[in-house]
Parts: C-alpha cells; sequence; structure tokens
C-alpha cells in the first residue's frame, strides 16, 4: 500500500466533510417557510455526520503516522436558497465525497483490511445518503429517481 497516497485521499476526505459542515450549517441558516422546521433539523444533522465523517478521516491520517490537514474543500455556491437549489448542491457535495471514498478503496483494496472496510462503510453511506436526497428531489407521486430524470434531460437536448 502506498501510505502516502492514502493520507493524501484521507486528507481530501477530511476537507470535503469539513466543507459539509460549512455547507449544511450554511443551509441550515437559509431556509424558511412552512416545512423549515424539519428541514433545517435534517440539514444539521448532516452537518454533525459531515463532521463525524471528518474527525474519523483525520483519526485515520494520525494512525498512519501523518499530520492532518488543515484545509477545506470547495465552498462553492450557487447563491439560490430555495430548498430544491440546496438539494441539487447537497447531491454535487456528496456524490464528489463519494467520488473520494471510491478512490480510497481502490488505492487500499487488498492492502489494508481497516482502510479497505473504511472506505466500503463510507461509500455505502454516501450512497445511501444520495438516495434520500434524491427522493426528496422528486415530486410527491413520482416513482423515477430525480439524478436518472436529470440525465434524461442532459440526453434529449
Amino acid at each position: 500500500m502506498n501510505d502516502q497516497a492514502a493520507v493524501d485521499l484521507l486528507n481530501k476526505i477530511m476537507e470535503m466533510e469539513l466543507a459539509g459542515v460549512v455547507r449544511y450549517t450554511h443551509y441550515s441558516l437559509m431556509v424558511y417557510g412552512y416545512n423549515r422546521i424539519p428541514i433545517v433539523s435534517w440539514l444539521r444533522g448532516e452537518a454533525q455526520t459531515s463532521m463525524q465523517h471528518a474527525t474519523v478521516a483525520g483519526e485515520l491520517v494520525t494512525q498512519l503516522g501523518a499530520h492532518p490537514s488543515l484545509g477545506i474543500g470547495p465552498l462553492l455556491e450557487t447563491h439560490e436558497h430555495e430548498i430544491g437549489a440546496i438539494l441539487r448542491e447537497s447531491m454535487e457535495h456528496e456524490q464528489a465525497s463519494l467520488e473520494l471514498y471510491k478512490k480510497l478503496l481502490k488505492n487500499v483494496a487488498g492492502e489494508s483490511v481497516l482502510l479497505e472496510e473504511y472506505a466500503r462503510k463510507m461509500i455505502a453511506e454516501e450512497e445511501q445518503h444520495l438516495g434520500e436526497v434524491d427522493k426528496m428531489l422528486r415530486t410527491p407521486g413520482d416513482i423515477e429517481a430525480f439524478a436518472g430524470r436529470r440525465s434524461a434531460r442532459k440526453i434529449k437536448a
């Protein structure tokens, strides 16, 4: 296993998860309307989950004898604060995080049971989260995945 490559990926994961903390906290402050309370609660829960994920990644960095990053991932924002826009931004952020976990898995497969199992667990969590966001973006009564409709629109265009 290339320890430095694993450390680099874990630091990127930690940075991306810390960006999630900031994003979800910011989003929770920008929710208005009748459904504010449950949505704010969900977003703040996601911020806490991102913090937990960042902490675990940082612990693994130090376990490998390296220094955790003080950086933070991208914090780009559309400045659209309608719930659908917030969820679409969240989906893009989570997809980018998922790709980092997949890279880590590929890097450590067959080399470190600890890191392999960690990556698999996080991939499953990210995929589940993406599925939840996808369901929230659907129009009530729609069964088709939101992401599938988006892909179909791109193909037709």
